[in-house]
C-alpha cells in the first residue's frame, strides 16, 4: 500500500515534501514508507532527499513529573500552611529519593525553610513551572533554551532525532513499479514470452559469497616465522611434546638448588594425580645430587642436603630448557658411542607458570629457544649468534647487560631499538650453561653451551599492535580479529 500511495501521488504531483506527513496524512505507518522509499530511490523511480529534525522528549522521570507534579512542588504541598512538619514525617510521607530532591529544589527556589527538625512554608503559593515546562514539551510547543538545559541537567528531558526523507520523481520513474525477470525459464522459451519479458540486469562486479574457511591465529603467523628463521640458520627442533615434567629436569638438572624461589607452589603448577614420576636415570641422579651437595668441576656446589622426593614432583614446566637438558643429555650418552657431534637446537612451546593475569602476563605463554652445543664456544660466539638471529627479525641494534641465572654464567640480557616506541626494550635473556650443569651428563670437559630465550607473545603483541596479551591469547580473544590479521613478515 505504501508503494502504491506513493507512486500514485508522484503521478499527479512534483513531490512530497515530508515522508512523515505523508505517511500520517494516508493512515501509513512511517517506518514502513521509510522502507519503501529505500527501495524506490534504489530502482531511481524516485530521488529521495534526508529530512532530520532534532526534538526533545520526556525521560520516564520526566513523565512522571509531568503527571503527578515536580518533587519541590510535590515537598511543597505535603506542607501545612500553618506551623510545619518534622522531617523525618515529611521523609516517610514523599518517600526517601522524592524528599531529597524535593528539599534541595525547594531550599534552591527558597520555597521552604529547612532549619532544624522542622520543615515550614517561606511563601504561601507556588507555580509548578516545571510541570509546565514538561507538559509543553510533552505537546511539541517550543521552549526557552535556557529552560531546555536546566531540565536536561535534571535528566528530564533527551533529545530525540527524527528522520524522514522528501521525495521527487527520479530518471526511471513509473506509476508502477516493473517486475524483472530474474531468470529465463523453459516456460518462457516455449511459449516466447521471453520476448515481451524484462530481465534483471546482471552486476558483474557484486562479489559472491565469502568462502568459510580456517584462519591462522597471529602467534602461529609469527612462530611460523621464527620457525623458519633457526632452519635457515642450521637448528634442528626439539620435541616439546612433554607439557608435564619433573623437577629434575625442569630444575635440578639445570643446577638451580631446591630452595630457590621459583620452585614455589605460588610460582610453579605442582601436579596432585601422577604427583611424582618413577624414570629417572639413577647414575646421572647420583651425579647431579654431588654437585648440588659438595660440588665439583671447579664449584663448591650449593651445601645443601638434596632431597629426592622434591626432584621427583611433577609439574607443569616452566621453560622449555627442561627439553634442552634432555636433548644435552641424550647427547653425551651418544658421545660413549660415537665422537662428539656439535649440534644446534632450538624449540617454540608453551610453557606454564603461577603468575598473576594481567595486562602483559598470562599462566601460560610460549617460549622462543635457541641453544648451540661445541667445542670452545665463548661469549663471543654468543653474541655474534645473537646479531645474526635478531637481525633476522629486523632488530639490528642490541645491547647486553649482565644478569644471573642459575644454570647460566656468564648471563645477559637482551636490549634492542625500537624505532617506534623511541627507547631500548628487552627482547631476552642469555647465557653459556654452566659447567655443574653439563659435566654430569657427561659432555666432553671442552664443549660449551650457548642459549638464548625470548617469549612468542610479546613480539607479536609489538608486530600486530596488541596492548593486552589477553585479547591475543586465552578465551577473550576476538575471533574477527584472527580472521583479519594480515601475513607476518619479520624482518622486513
Amino acid at each position: 500500500m505504501a508503494e502504491e500511495a506513493i507512486l500514485g501521488y508522484l503521478a499527479n504531483n512534483e513531490v512530497i515534501g515530508d515522508s512523515g506527513e505523508f505517511a500520517a496524512k494516508h493512515g501509513l505507518n512511517h517506518d514502513e514508507v521509510v522502507n519503501v522509499i529505500k527501495s524506490l530511490h534504489g530502482f531511481r523511480y524516485v530521488e529521495a532527499q534526508d529530512i532530520k529534525r532534532e526534538s526533545w522528549v520526556l525521560t520516564d522521570e520526566g513523565k512522571l513529573y509531568a503527571d503527578t507534579g515536580s518533587p519541590e512542588a510535590q515537598l511543597f504541598l505535603a506542607i501545612p500552611p500553618e506551623g510545619g512538619i518534622p522531617r523525618e514525617e515529611l521523609q516517610i510521607k514523599l518517600g526517601p529519593l522524592l524528599f531529597k530532591i524535593g528539599c534541595a529544589q525547594a531550599a534552591k527556589n527558597r520555597w521552604v525553610d529547612m532549619g532544624g527538625q522542622q520543615v515550614t512554608r517561606r511563601v504561601q503559593h507556588v507555580d509548578d513551572r516545571v510541570k509546565d515546562l514538561l507538559l509543553k514539551i510533552k505537546e511539541g510547543q517550543v521552549v526557552d533554551q535556557d529552560d531546555i538545559k536546566a531540565l536536561k541537567a535534571r535528566k528530564l528531558i533527551v533529545p530525540q532525532t527524527w528522520k524522514g526523507y522528501s521525495l521527487k520523481k527520479g530518471p526511471d520513474y513509473a506509476p508502477q513499479r516493473k517486475k524483472f525477470a530474474a531468470d529465463l525459464t523453459r516456460e518462457m522459451l516455449q511459449s516466447g514470452d521471453w520476448k515481451n519479458v524484462e530481465f534483471k540486469e546482471y552486476n558483474f562486479n557484486a562479489k559472491g559469497q565469502p568462502i568459510e574457511a580456517g584462519h591462522l591465529h597471529p602467534l602461529n603467523k609469527v612462530r611460523h616465522q621464527l620457525r623458519m628463521i633457526f632452519l635457515q640458520m642450521g637448528f634442528e627442533e626439539m620435541p616439546t611434546d612433554r607439557y608435564v615434567e619433573s623437577s629434575f629436569w625442569n630444575f635440578d638438572a639445570l643446577f638451580q638448588p631446591q630452595q630457590h624461589p621459583a620452585r614455589d607452589s605460588h610460582d610453579t603448577f605442582y601436579l596432585k594425580v601422577p604427583s611424582t614420576t618413577k624414570e629417572l636415570p639413577e647414575d646421572y641422579v647420583e651425579r647431579v645430587k654431588c654437585v648440588h651437595e659438595s660440588g665439583g668441576y671447579g664449584s663448591r656446589g650449593y651445601e645443601y642436603d638434596w632431597s629426592r622426593e622434591e626432584a621427583n614432583k611433577n609439574l607443569l614446566r616452566t621453560h622449555t630448557t627442561a627439553v634442552s637438558a634432555r636433548m644435552l643429555y641424550n647427547l653425551a650418552q651418544d658421545t660413549l658411542k660415537k665422537p662428539f657431534t656439535p649440534k644446534r637446537y632450538f624449540s617454540i612451546d608453551r610453557v606454564f607458570r603461577n603468575e598473576a593475569v594481567d595486562r602483559t602476563h598470562l599462566a601460560e605463554f610460549h617460549q622462543i629457544e635457541g641453544v648451540i652445543c661445541d667445542r670452545g664456544l665463548t661469549l663471543g660466539d654468543l653474541i655474534g649468534v645473537l646479531h645474526d638471529f635478531f637481525s633476522r627479525l629486523g632488530m639490528s641494534k642490541l645491547r647486553f647487560k649482565p644478569a644471573y641465572n642459575p644454570y647460566t654464567e656468564p648471563s645477559m640480557e637482551i636490549f634492542s631499538y625500537h624505532e617506534g616506541f623511541g627507547k631500548w626494550v628487552e627482547v631476552g635473556n642469555s647465557g653459556m650453561f654452566r659447567p655443574e650443569m653439563l659435566l654430569p651428563m657427561g659432555l666432553p670437559e671442552d664443549v660449551r653451551v650457548i642459549a638464548w630465550g625470548l617469549s612468542l607473545e610479546r613480539p607479536t603483541m609489538i608486530l600486530y599492535g596488541y596492548n593486552n596479551i589477553r585479547d591475543l591469547f586465552g578465551h577473550k580473544v576476538d575471533l574477527g580479529l584472527i580472521k583479519t590479521n594480515p601475513i607476518c613478515r619479520l624482518g622486513l
